[in-house]
């Protein structure tokens, strides 16, 4: 039988260590990556049966990883690595297309565990489509953006929370969240700069 493949990606090379040998452990191929972007190139390009990522890095955050992975590969499981201080942005991602998430630190069964949970849970759904379907509400939430303050503030702090009153699919709040201006425009058209706002604002700084 083939071995199953997984690559991991987190800035730390102690937990890159780690997920290895446990993973290896249970008969997995392991490749690791100490950058979110080389992880992103190496994930879409790569033939993985499963990603781990950590969700805050410096170079590229784990969201914006689950974003572009996604994108390319819709059937591809990830799994958040988290820390204490980042759980609801990992509970947020499951809500975007994250299959699991594991919090620092984290004992070889209960990784085990998530890693089994991510590609049964995978196996079984559907990939959500990475198009744009609902424009129109988009329209309405950056709209919003552009001029509510308390809208922005709680887009800050609560990202996806804040999109529930809005008819959205995980991709588009996920590019929503994560400023993907150049996905958005490809889909629905070029936006103005009122609509571009909150975008722009999500480009200039990583809150994940």
């Amino acid at each position: 039988m083939e071995k199953k493949r997984a690559l991991v990606i987190d800035d730390e090379q102690v937990v890159l260590d780690s997920v290895r040998k446990i993973l290896a452990g249970e008969d997995y191929e392991v490749d690791v990556t100490l950058s979110g972007r080389e992880g992103i190139d190496r994930a879409t390009k790569g033939n993985y049966d499963i990603l781990l990522t950590d969700i805050r890095m410096p170079d590229i955050g784990g969201m914006r990883v689950l974003r572009d992975v996604k994108r390319a590969k819709p059937s591809l499981p990830v799994i958040m690595i988290t820390g204490y201080a980042s759980i609801q942005s990992s509970v947020q991602a499951m809500k975007l297309g994250a299959a699991d998430y594991v919090e620092k630190p984290f004992t070889p069964d209960q990784l085990i565990r998530s890693v089994a949970a991510a590609l049964d849970t995978e196996a079984a759904r559907e990939p959500e489509i990475q198009v744009v379907v609902h424009k129109d509400e988009i329209l309405k939430v950056l709209e919003r953006a552009s001029s509510d303050n308390d809208f922005v503030a709680s887009l800050l702090y609560h990202g996806s929370y804040a999109l529930d009153g809005y008819e959205l699919t995980g991709p588009e709040r996920l590019a929503i969240l994560t400023g993907d201006i150049e996905w958005i425009e490809g889909q629905i058209g070029p936006l103005t700069p009122a609509q571009r706002k909150w975008l722009d604002r999500r480009l200039s700084a990583e809150i994940w």
